[in-house]
């Protein structure tokens, strides 16, 4: 993480930005105007005696706060708590997994394919129900259900069944998965709450009942107010309230940070920086992550179907120029999804920049340069569209980077925004500039989809080029049912071995992301290294409800 202090605001204005940057992380929008110093008296202040409430911008759309869909699966929300919680004590380095309504760790069987967790007692939801081992039974069971459509219930596939036996939760899963405690941050709800039928229409959406730190205790279509709850089980922070406002447009959410509207937010790299810079009150926060940015392969380009080309398109692109003028040197450049943070299962794999050895192997693969410069081969040319998120500056930029750096070397590459409404009918036809790394704390999580032959089932934006082999499929399910740490972390270098030789698309970053905020003279605590969310759900907020 880096960070650069700037002279903090006033307590008042600091409250009211921090509140905001809670909730746009909970998909929720900030009201205009600064923070006030309501509630939280009882731990008194530096200055006049009650902490400052937080107004905090994001992006997101609010009022989808249902666990079972997925809200704050990663550990990112203070509503919610998993049977285990996210705990940073390196940026840099991926977080601990530690008890939180679980007593202790969970045990596993030798075989890894049972898993027991005990569950806390004596902890109340913001509904003043009592939890038990049986709403964390039936919110993973609300997840697995059909009926409930769950958007991320794919990534609990491994799992069998689930079942209380006395205070603790059994899981008997169908496989061997060493990394099945990172499914144990999944947010729990009331049984009460939790009757069935879609997950986008469950109440929980729009009135949320967790274990947390904080309750939602207004939500209305560009802003939520989050406020501590007074019956929480745990050490209570000190932000008394948190206001989220939804503001999609960059440029005004830097404004409002200027002008003290908000408290924080988060912004593309190089206007976080000239934020921060344009305020003596703000703060530029920089936040490691396995968030990575790269261009898949239309399975339908001529130019896309050998593993030659794709490795020559690898070595064509400068990673690093992208890095220093489109992210302000906020990244590090990536050949594959497993990044540093993965410790001894990361192979240092790496496509130089050398435009000259793209053009040769392009050349030996009978790829000719026309007289345009393009090139072609049987009378097909080398040509594609990469298709990017219109909202997204970032992806934008990076897709005209690459788009640069193939035409030099002969392969015509044009750029168009599009929804993903409008890029899935066409996919198979597209390159797309993609984001991943949305569930990190397990390797599996981060490259099994993201490589692995397109599955049954599986949305169309995991390996859409559908690009991959036999060989490594083999490798990444038995690495994730290997019970064996050391064998484990060795099939996962070969899997990046492999998809260096046969690469499925241009892997170019993994991002920092970047937010201005003033703290006000909050403690914050460290950051984490983050998922590919990024919102103020993350930042210095992933712990807002923790703040001293």
């Amino acid at each position: 993480m880096t960070s650069s202090r700037i002279p903090r605001r006033s307590l008042l204005a600091v409250s009211t930005a921090i509140t905001a940057t809670a909730l746009a992380g909970c998909g929720l929008t900030a009201p205009g105007g600064g923070g006030d110093t309501s509630g939280g008296s009882d731990d008194g202040s530096a200055e006049g005696g009650d902490h400052p409430a937080l107004v905090v911008a994001g992006t997101e759309e609010l009022g989808a706060f249902n666990p079972v869909s997925g809200y704050g699966e990663q550990g990112g929300t203070p509503l919610y708590e998993g049977l285990l919680r996210l705990k940073s004590t390196d940026p840099e380095q991926l977080p601990e997994l530690e008890p939180a309504l679980a007593t202790e760790a969970p045990t596993a069987s030798d075989d890894l394919t049972t898993w027991r967790v005990p569950v806390r007692e004596d902890v109340t939801f913001h509904d003043g129900s009592e939890l038990g081992p049986e709403d964390v039974v039936a919110t993973y069971e609300a997840v697995l259900d059909p009926a409930s459509a769950s958007e991320v219930a794919w990534a609990y596939d491994m799992l069998e069944s689930v079942e209380a036996d006395g205070n603790e939760v059994v899981f008997h899963l169908k496989d061997a998965y060493a990394d099945f405690p990172s499914r144990l941050l999944l947010g729990i709800a009331p049984s009460e709450k939790l009757d069935g039928g879609p997950a986008t229409e469950s109440s929980l959406n729009r009135e949320p009942v967790g274990t947390g730190p904080m309750r939602l205790t207004s939500l209305e279509p560009t802003e939520a107010t989050l406020e501590r709850f007074d019956d929480y089980w745990g050490e209570s922070g000190a932000v008394p309230k948190l206001t989220i406002t939804r503001v999609p447009d960059e440029g005004t959410r830097a404004q409002q940070a200027r002008t003290g509207e908000i408290d924080g937010t988060i912004l593309p790299p190089k206007l976080a920086e000239s934020t921060a810079q344009a305020s003596e009150d703000l703060e530029l926060v920089t936040a490691s992550t396995a968030d990575w940015r790269g261009v898949s392969f239309p399975a339908k380009a001529a130019i896309a179907q050998d593993p030659a080309t794709r490795i020559a398109m690898n070595h064509a692109v400068d990673r690093q120029a992208m890095i220093d003028t489109v992210l302000g040197g906020h990244g590090t450049p990536a050949a594959t999804p497993v990044s540093s943070i993965y410790g001894d299962a990361y192979e240092d794999v790496q496509f130089e920049h050398d435009p000259q050895k793209a053009e040769q192997m392009l050349d030996e693969a009978g790829w000719k340069p026309g007289k345009d410069g393009i090139r072609t081969k049987d009378g097909e040319r080398a040509e594609f569209t990469v298709a990017y998120d219109p909202k997204d500056s970032v992806r934008r930029d990076l897709a005209t980077a690459f788009a640069e750096d193939l035409k030099k070397v002969g392969i015509d590459v044009s750029t168009k925004a599009m929804t993903w409404d409008e890029i899935e009918p066409q996919y198979e036809d597209l390159a797309i500039l993609l984001g991943g790394g949305d569930k990190p704390y397990s390797i599996d999580s981060q490259v099994f989809s993201a490589v692995h032959t397109p599955l049954e089932g599986a949305a169309f934006y995991y390996n859409p080029g559908g690009q991959g082999s036999d060989q490594l499929d083999e490798l990444l399910e038995q690495a994730r049912t290997e019970t064996d740490a050391e064998a484990r972390d060795e099939l996962y270098r070969q899997v990046q071995q492999e998809v260096a030789k046969d690469p499925n698309g241009v892997y170019l970053t993994f991002l920092e992301h970047t937010y201005v905020h003033d703290a006000h003279g909050y403690s914050t605590g460290d950051l984490v290294v983050e998922p590919h969310a990024h919102s103020v759900a993350w930042g210095p907020w992933w712990n807002v409800g923790a703040w001293k």
